[in-house]
């Protein structure tokens, strides 16, 4: 008897939490196919079954990942398209449980194998474009609400964003960085694109205090001195994936 298309779908999705667990434990470079099966009451058999071996099986997990990050941010919630930018800045550095912590590292497992492996980068720059995408729109929408400086440039922050972005994974996974500190930084940034004259603010964050260490700081460690959303030379250094 074959397998109906129900259980195909449930084998299949078993199997891809099982590349979640067996990927970050492992790495990329010494994971088998006999590891992602472990991770499962299945066998090597059926997993070859499914996937055409492991190249197959981690585009596939990509894949997953990919729609997986981008149901989680697609409907940032607030009232101000700056409220919104900066929901969307916390659910994508989250580094509240493990969930979080997984997706950091077997994001970072997959992204180091984009240079060498087809069909890698394709995928990551998809997701790149898509946030880069976002971003930009809601900031041109608080530019047009008047809530950003008029010379806020969308396509400037939502750059040095998403390089902020892929900088704090980056230094979360290698060497442990703080994520909330890092993350509440970056809020930090998107108040100070604030129109002068612009009756809003930003929520405290759990590590805002820490992260910004005052106004001062805040002006110099994420404005980058002009209000056009570039940041100084230091901080690209510091964040550059």
């Amino acid at each position: 008897m074959t397998d109906q298309p129900d259980d195909n779908h449930d084998t299949e999705a078993a199997f891809i939490d099982a590349t979640y667990c067996a990927l970050c434990a492992r790495g990329y470079a010494d994971l088998t196919m006999q590891d992602i099966a472990d991770e499962t009451d299945k066998s090597k058999a059926a997993l070859h079954y499914h996937f055409d071996g492991k190249q197959d099986l981690l585009l596939r997990f990509l894949d997953h990942l990919n729609e997986d990050f981008l149901d989680r941010t697609a409907d940032p919630t607030g009232e101000t398209p700056a409220d919104r930018l900066v929901d969307l800045l916390r659910t994508i550095l989250d580094a509240d449980g493990d969930d979080d912590n997984q997706f950091t590292t077997a994001f970072m497992e997959i992204k180091a194998q984009a240079p060498y492996r087809d069909g890698y980068r394709e995928r990551l720059r998809e997701v790149d474009d898509r946030l880069r995408e976002q971003i930009g729109r809601l900031v041109a929408e608080g530019v047009d609400a008047g809530q950003f400086d008029a010379d806020a440039d969308p396509e400037v922050v939502a750059d040095h964003v998403v390089t902020y972005v892929h900088g704090t994974w980056t230094r979360s996974a290698a060497v442990g960085a703080d994520v909330d500190a890092m993350r509440e930084r970056l809020v930090a940034y998107v108040d100070s694109l604030f129109a002068a004259d612009a009756d809003v603010s930003v929520a405290p964050g759990s590590a805002e205090e820490e992260a910004n260490g005052g106004s001062e700081e805040r002006e110099t460690d994420a404005e980058g001195g002009d209000g056009s959303g570039r940041a100084d030379d230091g901080e690209d250094e510091e964040v550059a994936a």
